[in-house]
């Protein structure tokens, strides 16, 4: 059975070429527009990866990050934050929500497949 992980940005595009990555790698993969959006998606399903984006309407990704882990199927999935962001109050904000690790855009698809080599078993 295929891994799955779950694709979480406002843009259209960038949500695109992380699941094509991911796709290549032999994800099946699940998108969510914004934190809600992916909330309402992934609810009972098991998802071996999370890669968000932290700045999103509605619900941004610290938040995401945060609700996900209330979840039992959560608790351990590794989950990526894919951001412009770099601050490192930012990147510690990310962590203390429970984020795996964190990516500055744009992103390298071979740097993203090696962080998720070292992060999904």
């Amino acid at each position: 059975m295929a891994k799955m992980a779950l694709v979480v940005d406002d843009s259209t595009s960038m949500r695109q070429m992380v699941a094509f990555t991911l796709q290549s790698a032999g994800f099946e993969v699940i998108e969510g527009s914004d934190g809600k959006d992916a909330l309402g998606k992934v609810n009972g399903k098991a998802v071996n990866l999370v890669v968000t984006d932290l700045n999103m309407p509605v619900m941004d990704g610290i938040t995401l990050i945060r609700e996900l882990r209330k979840l039992p199927n959560f608790k351990f999935t590794p989950i990526l934050m894919l951001t412009t962001e770099s601050q490192d109050s930012k990147k510690q904000e990310g962590k203390t929500a429970g984020a795996t690790g964190w990516l500055v855009k744009p992103f390298n698809p071979e740097q993203l497949l090696g962080v998720i080599a070292k992060v999904v078993h």
